[in-house]
Order: structure tokens, then C-alpha cells, then sequence
């Protein structure tokens, strides 16, 4: 019964995560303006708006002018059901809906990474600012592990960055990355970083490869969006924490 309330508020959530993460790039307003076809301009009617259900009622088609709906409201309201589902169904109180939080706002995150290689500096405040509110309410981790977390997630990614930029005279990390990773340890702590990182790395060496088996290659200039790889494997290891797969000590 959680796991579903919490999908069913997942895929809400996830329905306004899609309009930002469309309208933010473009300076449009997030909040205010009706939902439109993105083609033909025409109001979306109200019996249109139920996330995930309208799409597959619809066929993946504007009502007016049959034109194609864009798939990334679709994959960022199931992505978002599913976390919503997996948070509260582990942790059906304040602990579950924080950490349904987290990874609503990890989504964001990624799907902004993805797209259009930017982190948001005002989105990453924010995550890091609910990890610590997290850890003042007394959530585990302890709050002692949450700050070291921040620091040695953001200075670790940060010393890399420089010294990639000495060694080899270009930018080989975004300045949105090393924060990214400080706003997760804040929410994870400092002990699961390495796995985190590791995971991400292992993604990234499997995003290559699988570009490589499409025929794209990949040269030295080739950009991978870091961002996107640490939120997947930040979100794994909230879910090892809380099914006691991992739990720091």
C-alpha cells in the first residue's frame, strides 16, 4: 500500500520535474503558464493531465493536432513513480519520504545532465541544503559523517578537476560535478563516496562501450555527463543503506 501511494506521488512530482527540466533551459516560467502542445500550441485539457495514463491514453499524441508528445515527460513521470515506490515502500515514514525527496531531486538533476550538460547551481543548493536540514533531524547518517561527506565529495572531484586541467591544458570536468557529489554526501556520508564514485565510473565505461557497439565512436573530446552517471549510482547505494545491503558504521 506505501509502495504505491508512493508511486502514485512519484509520478505527480515526476509530471512537474518533466515541465522544469523542458521549460528551465528555455527561461520559460516552471510555475506559472498552462500546460501546451509543444507543436501546435493548444491548452492541454485538464482530463489530459494524469501523468503516465494520459500519455498511453492518448498514444503518445496532442489531442489537437496528433503531433508527437515529448517522451520525456512519460520517462520522467515512471522513473519518478518508481522511486517514490521504492523509498516509501522500504520506509514508510518521514525517513522514506525524505529519501523520496532526494531522488526526486537527483532526477532533475540527471535529466538537466543528459540534455544539456548543466548542473543547476540553484537545484544542487537545494539538495545540499535538505541534506543537512536531514541530518539535523536526526536521519541517519549522523550528521558528523553527512558534513565530511560534503567535503570530501566536492574536494575530491574538485583536486581531480585541477589536475586534469594542469596536466592536460582543457577542462575535463564540469564545475556543476564536484558539487553534485558534495550534495550527495551530505545526504549519504562520507563512507559510501567511493562506491559511488566507482559505480559511476563503471557506468561510464559501459556508456562507452555500448556507443562503441553502435558505431559511435568515442574520441578524447568526447563528453559524458558525469552528473547523470553519479546520480545513478548515488541512488543505488540509498537503496543498499535501507535494505540493509550496505549500512555504514
Amino acid at each position: 500500500m506505501f509502495a504505491g501511494l508512493g508511486a502514485l506521488l512519484g509520478a505527480v512530482i515526476g509530471s512537474f520535474i518533466a515541465t522544469l527540466v523542458i521549460r528551465w533551459p528555455q527561461n520559460k516560467s516552471v510555475i506559472t503558464g498552462r500546460s501546451a502542445c509543444d507543436h501546435c500550441a493548444a491548452p492541454v485539457h485538464p482530463r489530459d493531465l494524469f501523468p503516465i495514463f494520459s500519455f498511453v491514453a492518448l498514444g503518445g499524441k496532442c489531442r489537437s493536432c496528433r503531433g508527437p508528445i515529448q517522451r520525456d515527460h512519460v520517462i520522467i513521470e515512471v522513473i519518478s513513480a518508481l522511486v517514490g515506490a521504492v523509498a516509501i515502500g522500504l520506509k514508510p515514514d518521514s525517513e522514506g519520504l525524505a529519501g523520496a525527496a532526494f531522488g526526486w531531486t537527483l532526477i532533475a538533476l540527471a535529466a538537466l545532465d543528459l540534455k544539456y550538460f548543466w548542473l543547476p547551481d540553484k537545484l544542487t543548493a537545494m539538495l545540499a541544503l535538505g541534506g543537512i536540514v536531514t541530518g539535523l533531524a536526526g536521519v541517519d547518517p549522523s550528521l558528523s559523517d553527512r558534513l565530511w561527506g560534503g567535503f570530501a565529495g566536492f574536494l575530491s572531484l574538485f583536486l581531480i578537476s585541477v589536475l586534469y586541467r594542469l596536466i592536460r591544458k582543457r577542462d575535463g570536468l564540469g564545475g556543476g560535478d564536484p558539487k553534485l557529489l558534495g550534495a550527495i554526501g551530505l545526504w549519504l556520508g562520507w563512507q559510501v563516496l567511493p562506491g559511488i564514485v566507482l559505480g559511476a565510473s563503471v557506468i561510464g565505461l559501459l556508456w562507452g562501450a555500448v556507443g562503441m557497439l553502435r558505431g559511435r565512436l568515442l574520441d578524447s573530446k568526447a563528453r559524458i555527463p558525469l552528473g547523470t552517471l553519479l546520480v545513478i549510482a548515488a541512488m543505488c547505494a540509498w537503496t543498499c543503506q535501507h535494505t540493509q545491503l550496505f549500512r555504514p558504521t
